[in-house]
């Protein structure tokens, strides 16, 4: 893995994609486990446009039925946050009387699973499950539970594996971090 440089800005390789589908075959056995032999058909709600990754390989693990569905949302400028949550785009379905399975590619702050989870229980559902490729424990201070964690991560900027930098890096099957 070389150093990548997107717009003005150099990152260096930080987690492999051997690694990245370790985290995920045991996010999805876990779930596996939770969800096996239920009787309703849970939501997978991919948080655009970060998550779109993530949510992919997931699904192709998932053994019980589910529907998938996205809405898009926005707190970065940048490498910053900015401490706002925007709606971009809606729910791509009704989750009322649903449970639902939130997929994020990452959580650090917390601010928009904090706003997820409220936007979802006012749309009625009745259950919200978060999981997440990535969190940040040395920043996340929130009181919404997080149910599936892939891995944890130092509080550094990346990019990859649906990660980006004002819109690039997404595409990268391995993990980057910003080369200081």
């Amino acid at each position: 893995m070389d150093k990548i440089q997107l717009h003005d800005k150099t990152f260096r390789p930080f987690i492999e994609n051997e690694k990245i589908e370790r985290a995920i075959d045991g996010v999805a056995a876990r779930l596996n486990a939770d969800f096996k032999g239920c009787s309703d058909i849970p939501v997978l709600l991919c948080v655009l446009n970060g998550s779109i990754l993530f949510t992919a390989e997931l699904m192709k693990r998932l053994d019980f039925p589910l529907e998938l569905m996205s809405m898009k949302l926005s707190s970065y400028q940048g490498t910053q946050t900015t401490g706002q949550v925007l709606e971009v785009m809606g729910l791509t379905g009704n989750v009322e009387g649903r449970r639902v399975i939130v997929c994020e590619d990452i959580v650090d702050t917390g601010n928009t699973i904090v706003s997820l989870q409220h936007m979802l229980e006012q749309k009625g559902a009745t259950e919200v499950r978060i999981c997440t490729l990535l969190l940040k424990p040395e920043v996340y201070d929130k009181p919404v539970k997080l149910d599936y964690v892939g891995m944890e991560i130092p509080n550094a900027f990346i990019v990859g594996f649906g990660l980006d930098y004002d819109d690039l890096g997404r595409n990268y099957k391995d993990i980057y971090v910003l080369d200081k």
